[in-house]
């Protein structure tokens, strides 16, 4: 009897692209925390407490360096969790580092322009202070869920056969936090909203409404 020897491809999923990420991520948290220490502990009590929007209120601190370190964060903690999100439908593989990269940068495009056009449209009906206060809640809030997401995302990326509805559930925690965030927010300019009430709409209209639902019409035709 002749046995055959039959050479198949042996497919290894390469993980450490990802695991240097977030060591990456964890180290930059550790630094700012230590760089930082009053702010980050103001920061870490977001959730309960809006003293931490209260005094770094000014639109400068947009871009300060404590602000700058968690976006980047945020940037990856997101892409990551689309990344997983894809994969757990089975629409795309979790170790596919030419996705993530391809996720990291739409999702940066995506943020930076989005606030862009909002800084031009502030500036052209002459409330960007208000609304540069608006866009710094806003990034409080979305880094602070995106760091809470890190190690959810550490926890999914190397765990298998994860059922289905438990990402559907991420899913909706993520997206009931951003809301209430967001009412949150409406709520302490709501003084400033009635007054300017039309441009409101219009501002709700074209730039939280549309953008989400053009990424969603793109996902879901892509």
């Amino acid at each position: 009897m002749i046995s055959e020897l039959v050479g198949q491809e042996r497919i290894i999923d390469n993980k450490d692209w990802a695991t240097a990420l977030f060591v990456l991520s964890f180290v930059i948290i550790a630094v700012t925390k230590s760089a930082f220490e009053n702010r980050f502990a103001d920061f870490s009590k977001l959730l309960v407490s809006n003293k931490y929007n209260k005094i770094y209120k000014e639109s400068s601190q947009l871009f300060s360096w404590f602000n700058v370190a968690l976006m980047s964060v945020l940037f990856v903690s997101m892409s990551f969790f689309i990344q997983l999100i894809l994969d757990y439908i089975g629409l795309a593989s979790r170790y596919n580092w030419i996705l993530f990269i391809q996720l990291l940068t739409m999702c940066s495009i995506f943020i930076l322009s989005k606030f862009l056009i909002e800084k031009i449209i502030a500036v052209a009906f002459d409330f960007e202070e208000v609304i540069d206060q608006y866009n710094l809640q806003k990034v409080n809030y979305r880094t602070y869920i995106s760091l809470c997401l890190l190690p959810i995302n550490m926890l999914l990326f190397y765990t298998d056969n994860l059922s289905v509805s438990v990402i559907y559930t991420l899913i909706a925690l993520v997206l009931i936090a951003n809301v209430l965030s967001y009412l949150n927010s409406l709520k302490i300019y709501q003084k400033f909203i009635i007054g300017k009430l039309f441009y409101f709409i219009l501002y709700l209209c074209t730039l939280e409404i549309a953008p989400y639902y053009f990424v969603y019409y793109w996902f879901t035709k892509k």
